[in-house]
């Protein structure tokens, strides 16, 4: 019980201190074109449905502004009454504004939908932080979950998946310590704490309760980490004891991985650190039918941001009209249940889910030859009729 009080005090504790930054709409003279910016959205507001609650859009790059403009023509016809508070961030500018205008638009409305951010593999120091940790780590957005299932008409390789993936977000190798000591010498510090261990191993568990999960898998490396991930599977298997219902074991994550592959179905819940949830939530895309497939939420102590599971801006894609959507418009049905308008998230999961499994509406990456825009136009077509509404051209 103590531990459950004191995950309550992290949650429902003061928001983290945000940085400022100049008013909606500013930007520094001469700034560089936004990459991957294709017009879909204008920054500034723009009404889905009727005047509702308002939440933050940040289309990000390669595909993700022409997903978000479909999830955007999707909310009309459905009628969703939220409001979009449209932020583009441009990572490569020199400075942090467009990326601290982002938190604060977040911190601010406590909901978002987000595209993510390209970070160059080649990028050197002042430029060398990826906006994708840094918008996270300001957030304290520390739990991210995605689920993982097999769908009919989707041929993978196993059948019967469906694995929830919960990955601790806010530190790890993730925590942006590097330097070089010496010529040709460069070390990365790994950060692991008892709090956010204890923190994300409590938000795992009394998720795989709420749900009715029956076993958990903590994935680590203290074989070789007996210090870093000792400290966080002693956490884990200390919040283990207040859910006496549920299975709990440990996996090393190399046999992690070769255990997915071999035979997924053993897993239930899954609970790692940073680092070795991009492995195992990559591995799980691939296993269900690629990152098209599959959304995500991020969960903080004050706000929310829902997007694809797997955080690739696919730049090869943008503006072909050959990207899937189906796991932006399901991270948009995440959203609306967040916010409480079910009637909307199940009129649109419905319609997403039928175009996927049942008319096998499907892009080339799943092995079909539809458009993106096909796709959507079904599922409009589906909302319509689900909400009794005739199509008036929206």
């Amino acid at each position: 019980m103590a531990s459950l009080r004191g995950l309550s005090r992290l949650i429902l504790g003061s928001k983290p201190r945000l940085p400022r930054g100049p008013p909606p709409g500013a930007r520094a003279p001469g700034s560089r074109p936004r990459r991957g910016y294709s017009g879909a959205w204008e920054e500034g507001r723009a009404l889905a449905g009727r005047a509702g609650v308002t939440v933050t859009v940040i289309p990000g790059h390669g595909v993700g502004p022409e997903l978000m403009g479909h999830v955007g023509d999707v909310f009309k016809v459905a009628q969703v009454p939220v409001e979009f508070e449209v932020v583009q961030v441009d990572t490569d500018a020199d400075d942090d504004r467009d990326i601290n205008r982002a938190i604060q638009s977040v911190a601010r409305n406590r909901v978002g939908l987000k595209g993510n951010f390209e970070t160059a593999v080649d990028m050197l120091p002042p430029q060398c932080h990826s906006r994708n940790v840094q918008f996270r780590t300001k957030l304290d957005l520390f739990a991210n979950v995605n689920h993982y299932r097999t769908f009919p008409g989707v041929a993978t390789r196993h059948s019967g998946i469906d694995i929830i993936a919960i990955r601790e977000c806010t530190e790890g190798e993730y925590a942006h310590l590097e330097h070089e000591s010496v010529p040709g010498v460069v070390e990365s510090l790994k950060i692991i704490t008892r709090e956010r261990s204890i923190r994300i191993a409590e938000y795992a568990f009394q998720y795989a309760r709420r749900h009715g999960r029956r076993s958990l898998s903590v994935v680590h490396k203290a074989n070789i980490m007996k210090l870093a991930d000792g400290l966080f599977l002693n956490c884990c298997r200390e919040v283990a004891a207040g859910y006496p219902e549920i299975k709990v074991t440990d996996v090393i994550v190399d046999n992690a991985t070769m255990q997915l592959v071999s035979r997924p179905s053993q897993f239930d819940v899954m609970l790692m650190p940073n680092l070795y949830g991009v492995v195992i939530n990559n591995i799980c895309a691939g296993l269900v039918g690629g990152p098209g497939l599959v959304p995500g939420a991020n969960y903080g102590r004050s706000c929310a941001v829902f997007q694809s599971a797997i955080r690739n801006t696919a730049m090869r894609l943008a503006n072909k009209d050959v990207a899937n959507p189906t796991a932006m418009l399901l991270a948009s049905c995440l959203m609306l249940d967040h916010l409480k308008l079910h009637d909307h998230a199940t009129a649109i999961r419905n319609a997403t889910m039928k175009a996927l499994t049942e008319m096998r509406i499907h892009t080339p990456d799943i092995g079909g030859t539809a458009s993106t825009t096909e796709v959507v136009d079904y599922v409009k077509s589906q909302v319509l009729q689900a909400l009794k509404r005739p199509d008036h051209g929206s």
